[in-house]
């Protein structure tokens, strides 16, 4: 599927392009600075309107958070999975259904869990005994009301608090909702969920904001293929410099210079900037002029989550058919969970994830260490499980 017909279609209604034509002068030029998704479905729209589009990218590859990593022999998305709001409102479900690529759905539109149905999860405690599906079904309504608890709160706290502070005054008010034994593991367990979505600790997730996006109909849908066949069809025919790492950008007399680190330039009449806010932060991209204050400000503000994920493969599938299978504790820094692909994509991989904090303290350790860390878990739940072949 040609790309640029979908955009056509989809986002133009040719004004810009008749514009530039009936002027009859060189088309504008852009500079975009980061091959993320946002930065090539800026450069694809630009380049489908007729503009002189370069993209310059810092890594050896596209895509940014979104990376399909193929060293096991079949397409494992190490960053994003799903698409999240499987209907045309969603602008890359229509793309996703041109390119043929198949969604294996994971929930409906009010899961618990956020992109799992209670149904396809099976958890268990550490000693590896399997907690009864009443258990998590009834905790599960329980955190419901928890939240709609938070809800009260929120009304009554002109000042922002943490989602964790909220928590624990509505357990306060309501002692009937706390859960004991088990049932406490199992709590934690959804909180674990719940900071996962978020890629942060609950004490760190907003009461005022969690719930204020707007989330689409459909449910959400894992990509069987990877993203990657996605960002290769923005992509096509557009102007792309991989290792080109942006170090200054300068603006006047309409126009804009951006430097790479190795001291080369580049002129366009203007500039898109779409890195990460974390390379915002730290300040690796001088602006001149100074970035406006208010600008900066926001930069400093905004956080940033962290989620990690280890794939393991095996030779041989010996976990049950459950598309999520999870490890409950008594806090839910302790607790984890495995998403397994061999239910959506008949691969026999498993993808264990952690967020927050302990997304950080697990990158201080090896690649051999967090694997062996991962077993770790996955023996608890399954003790004769084998040792992965990657």
């Amino acid at each position: 599927m040609d790309p640029k017909l979908f955009f056509s279609n989809n986002f133009l209604d040719g004004t810009i392009t008749s514009l530039i034509d009936s002027q009859q002068r060189p088309a504008p030029s852009v500079i975009v600075v980061g091959a993320g998704i946002s930065g090539i479905a800026a450069a694809r729209i630009l380049h489908d309107a007729s503009f002189k589009v370069t993209l310059l990218e810092s890594r050896d590859r596209l895509g940014g958070r979104i990376h399909t990593d193929y060293s096991f022999g079949c397409p494992v998305d190490m960053g994003a999975s799903w698409l999240h709001g499987v209907c045309n409102e969603n602008p890359l479900a229509p793309l996703i259904r041109c390119l043929g690529l198949t969604l294996y759905r994971t929930s409906g539109d009010d899961s618990v869990l956020y992109d799992h149905d209670l149904e396809s999860c099976m958890l268990f405690d550490i000693d590896g005994h399997q907690v009864p599906q009443q258990t998590v079904i009834e905790v599960g309504e329980t955190f419901k009301r928890i939240l709609e608890e938070t809800g009260k709160v929120r009304d009554e706290h002109p000042e922002d608090i943490s989602v964790s502070e909220a928590i624990s005054i509505v357990l306060d008010r309501h002692p009937q909702l706390r859960q004991q034994g088990l049932s406490h593991e199992v709590l934690q367990w959804y909180i674990c969920r719940m900071e996962a979505w978020f890629a942060a600790d609950a004490d760190m997730i907003s009461l005022k904001t969690w719930d204020q996006e707007h989330v689409l109909s459909g449910g959400h849908g894992l990509m069987v293929q990877g993203y990657k066949p996605v960002i290769n069809a923005l992509a096509k025919d557009i102007d792309i410099r991989l290792n080109h790492r942006v170090t200054k950008i300068s603006s006047g007399y309409n126009k804009v210079m951006v430097t790479l680190e190795d001291g080369r330039n580049f002129v366009a009449d203007a500039a898109i900037i779409t890195v990460p806010i974390g390379i915002l932060k730290a300040n690796l991209i001088e602006f001149e002029p100074r970035l406006p204050d208010w600008k900066v400000s926001a930069i400093s503000d905004l956080g940033v989550g962290n989620e990690n994920k280890i794939a393991l493969k095996f030779d041989k599938v010996f976990w049950p058919d459950v598309e999520l299978m999870g490890v409950v504790a008594p806090t839910s820094y302790a607790c984890g969970y495995f998403l397994n692909l061999h239910k959506a994509t008949g691969n026999p991989v498993l993808v264990y994830m952690a967020a927050g904090r302990f997304a950080y303290d697990l990158e201080k350790l090896s690649d051999e260490s967090a694997a062996n860390f991962v077993m770790l878990q996955l023996k608890k739940m399954f003790p004769d499980a084998c040792e992965p072949v990657s």
